[in-house]
């Protein structure tokens, strides 16, 4: 589980560094932005750190 959250981490960043290409309005790039944020959080808070937790050392 823990490197299927560093891709996803890895794939929200990818997302933000995309917006970077668009030659559209800023608002759009904004959007991309914050998604590749919210994509890059899920994969470190909701996916990394509970397969950690998983196996937490005051846990043995």
């Amino acid at each position: 589980m823990a490197a299927i959250g560093l891709i996803v981490t890895f794939l929200g960043f990818l997302l933000s560094l995309f917006s970077l290409s668009l030659a559209s309005s800023n608002g759009a790039r904004l959007g991309l932005v914050l998604a590749g944020i919210a994509v890059s959080l899920i994969g470190i808070i909701g996916i990394v750190n509970r397969a950690y937790l998983k196996n937490a050392i005051w846990k043995r």
